[in-house]
């Protein structure tokens, strides 16, 4: 299994993490706040599933310019799993003609620009070679996390949350797991603004792995760009086994 952590900075700056997408196998993603931004559109018509965890725009900004780059005028398109609640976010304040046209409704032609797949937490889709499972976490609107397995190996991506359960008892029956992408946002001086944002810090952050029963890959994503080189000497204070800081652009094969 291949993951890609997209690039979200632009004009060649530092690797700050503004937007979140992830790229599994060129063929699936896991969100879309920078996947229309990334390559070209020949590369982002490849991506033919894409799941969306929550509604913020940092995990959401870019899916109306996706799916019109990826566009092709076939009868097959790009399918948009999400929960039925961020599904009607999208039809109410993405795809409704005043700031983005209404890719829902044209698509129930011939050729559709895109295909709307509902799941709910605890289901799982198998795409592409791919088993991918919703798993609830804590965040201040609906949101999941995704386990995501093949015949080699297990990952986990946990994106946006504070302390929580269910998803550590996933992760920890999963079989071959090989890494788990997890966020880490804010400094512990802010502990104050993660609790009220449902957002890690370091010192929370070991707290959620001291649940995690087996060794893996810790790979840190969503670090907030202006407390990022804070954030990473915090974390690595804490000596974790394993923690490593997540790199955009570069593929991590499992």
């Amino acid at each position: 299994m291949k993951i890609t952590l997209l690039p979200s900075s632009v004009g060649g700056g530092p690797d700050h993490q503004y937007l979140s997408s992830w790229l599994i196998n060129d063929t699936i993603a896991i969100d879309a706040g920078c996947l229309g931004f990334w390559g070209s559109p020949q590369d982002q018509a490849r991506v033919q599933h894409v799941f969306v965890s929550h509604t913020h725009m940092d995990h959401l900004a870019s899916l109306p310019i996706f799916v019109e780059n990826a566009y092709e005028g076939k009868a097959d398109c790009v399918t948009i799993h999400a929960s039925k609640s961020v599904l009607d976010c999208c039809q109410k304040h993405l795809f409704n003609e005043e700031i983005w046209p209404d890719f829902i409704a044209l698509s129930q032609g011939e050729r559709p620009f895109l295909r709307l797949s509902t799941f709910e937490s605890g289901e799982s889709v198998d795409v592409d070679g791919v088993r991918i499972t919703a798993v609830e976490l804590n965040h201040v609107v609906p949101t999941v996390g995704f386990v995501i397995s093949d015949k080699d190996s297990t990952i986990a991506i946990i994106s946006d949350t504070a302390a929580t359960d269910e998803v550590w008892q996933r992760i920890n029956a999963a079989s071959n797991l090989k890494a788990l992408f997890i966020e880490t946002t804010f400094p512990n001086e802010l502990s104050w603004l993660a609790e009220v944002s449902k957002h890690l810090t370091p010192s929370s952050l070991a707290g959620e792995v001291a649940k995690l029963q087996k060794s893996t890959r810790l790979i840190i994503i969503h670090l907030k760009a202006r407390y990022k080189d804070q954030v990473i000497a915090e974390l690595r204070a804490l000596g974790l086994k394993g923690l490593e800081i997540g790199q955009s652009g570069i593929p991590y094969n499992f």
